[in-house]
């Protein structure tokens, strides 16, 4: 079985077991671990929405950040199942459930909501190293299913909750900062990292401009490179 490991700090690391129909972590999701866990200081629920592999929420819940039980959930039940593995090998207590978004979780409610659902426009998924077993359905600008979590993420969050999300540049960034500042009073952008576009995708540079033309994505063009970001917010004070 594949493997993935995590440096927590100077002293500690941890192994997580892969499986091939389950959606590998990434740069984005150790950009999500470092940003989430400067910006919570007091430990709370904490969901793992999207958790896939799960090592998003276990370093979360090992850094501290995450009292008591890891609640943790994706549209995959193989994914939902290996969380919960991965979870209880790390002797950390684990609700982990499978459905769509929010539907495992109705009338429960949290102090911290980490978004890690896939949000990238689906024509890049398609040719992406990212998606090659796993799906990503978010439309053609790669909006949807982010939009989604902000929009219902009010009703699953505890008064004074703080709902966390990253935001690719291959998707509409700005159609999805805007929907945040709709729906919350306060959302910032907590960090940034640029990454250079894989070698899969320069395979298709004519698609790559042609959506950025459209505007459903955005790359910059620099030292020969293409590069794209990701930019983690929280949002919080609902509307």
């Amino acid at each position: 079985m594949k493997t993935y490991k995590y440096k927590i700090n100077e002293e500690n690391s941890i192994e997580i077991n892969l499986l091939d129909s389950v959606f590998y972590p990434t740069g984005t999701s150790e950009e999500i671990i470092k940003a989430v866990s400067k910006n919570i200081i007091q430990p709370g629920k904490l969901l793992d929405l999207g958790c896939g592999a799960g090592l998003v929420g276990i370093a979360l819940s090992l850094m501290g950040k995450a009292r008591g039980t890891l609640y943790a959930s994706d549209l995959s039940e193989d994914a939902s199942n290996l969380m919960y593995e991965n979870a209880v090998n790390l002797d950390i207590p684990i609700v982990s459930r499978y459905g769509s978004v929010f539907e495992p979780w109705t009338g429960e409610k949290f102090d911290y909501i980490v978004d890690d659902i896939s949000g990238i426009s689906e024509k890049i998924s398609d040719i992406s190293p990212w998606f090659k077993n796993t799906s990503c359905i978010s439309g053609e600008d790669g909006a949807d299913l982010t939009i989604e979590v902000i929009k219902k993420s009010h009703q699953h969050l505890n008064d004074n909750g703080m709902l966390f999300f990253p935001i690719l540049s291959l998707s509409n960034s700005e159609k999805i900062i805007d929907y945040a500042r709709h729906m919350f009073n306060n959302v910032k952008m907590i960090s940034r990292q640029q990454w250079r576009i894989p070698d899969e995708l320069l395979e298709h540079t004519s698609l790559l401009f042609e959506l950025r033309e459209k505007g459903y994505i955005n790359f910059e063009e620099k030292y020969g490179w293409l590069l794209f970001s990701t930019e983690v917010y929280s949002a919080n004070s609902a509307k």
